[in-house]
């Protein structure tokens, strides 16, 4: 296997940035969204990368912006996953629409084919389920921006087999990706750590011990982190990282994973970081 067909399934800013990373590095790919609309947000979103990646990738300097765009289509129907031997879900973190999703995509996607759950928190079992083949479902999970960062966490489901797992692998050799590969569990290992991380970096903000940059700061100058975790809230977006709380809270039922209510009153007034301009800090 040399090349692939990657179907991106949601093209948010997780989604976006992987079909981005996915054209840099000469692959095929589809991003499929609900509607136009979608489609020409996610399209915006990949050219902005397009034009700034240059600045911190090897791999993307000299290259022009619009080659790499060139390997990329946009399509509004599920059937678009059906010549694709990776299948990257990207959608929000809601377990009613990845249900409907899966259900969806089941009588289109290849029997070949992995389909990649990028959940930040549901278990990979339990996504499977969705699947009429669950063993051919998979976390993967991407950080962003997924073309900066060369090593992912890959996830397997109860149902997931070997043969599943290694096509895999060798699909993510060929992004240039390492694997650290984990068994299946709510957040698995880097979101369950992580985003306890966040929540209390949150309560600290709304107790009045610290600024936001101050935070940071601790993080990245004492404990060597290249982002704080307001930082990181702020990249992920404040409403993914509520969602996967939430879940994260619902399935352990442990009440450490409470949300912070700053956190939940961002969500409210459309202070989600980065991609609306607002969250912790103003962009």
């Amino acid at each position: 296997m040399s090349k692939l067909k990657v179907a991106v399934v949601g093209g948010g800013n997780i989604g976006s940035s992987l079909a981005f990373d996915c054209a840099l590095r000469g692959q095929d790919v589809v991003v499929i969204e609900k509607d136009e609309q979608s489609c020409e947000q996610s399209r915006a979103r990949v050219t902005e990368t397009a034009g700034y990646a240059p600045l911190f990738s090897p791999l993307a300097k000299g290259r022009k912006p619009e080659d790499i765009l060139g390997n990329i289509a946009w399509a509004t129907e599920l059937q678009a996953v059906s010549d694709c031997d990776f299948v990257v879900e990207n959608i929000p973190e809601n377990i009613e629409l990845k249900q409907a999703l899966y259900a969806g995509m089941a009588g289109f996607i290849a029997p070949h084919a992995v389909l990649a759950a990028n959940t930040s928190c549901i278990p990979i079992t339990k996504l499977g389920s969705f699947h009429k083949r669950p063993e051919q479902v998979i976390g993967v999970h991407f950080m962003n921006p997924v073309y900066m960062k060369h090593t992912v966490e890959v996830i397997v489901g109860l149902n997931t087999t070997e043969q599943t797992r290694d096509r895999c692998l060798e699909m993510l050799a060929l992004l240039g990706k390492k694997a650290v590969v984990v068994k299946d569990g709510p957040g698995f290992v880097s979101n369950r750590i992580s985003h306890l991380f966040m929540n209390e970096a949150a309560f600290s903000i709304q107790d009045g011990i610290a600024l936001p940059a101050d935070v940071d700061t601790i993080f990245k100058e004492c404990f060597g982190h290249k982002m704080g975790p307001l930082e990181t809230a702020d990249l992920i977006g404040v409403d993914t990282v509520v969602n996967s709380l939430d879940v994260l809270y619902q399935v352990f039922q442990d009440s450490k994973y409470r949300v912070c209510p700053l956190m939940r009153s961002m969500v409210d007034a459309g202070h989600l970081g980065r991609k609306s301009g607002k969250g912790f800090y103003t962009y």
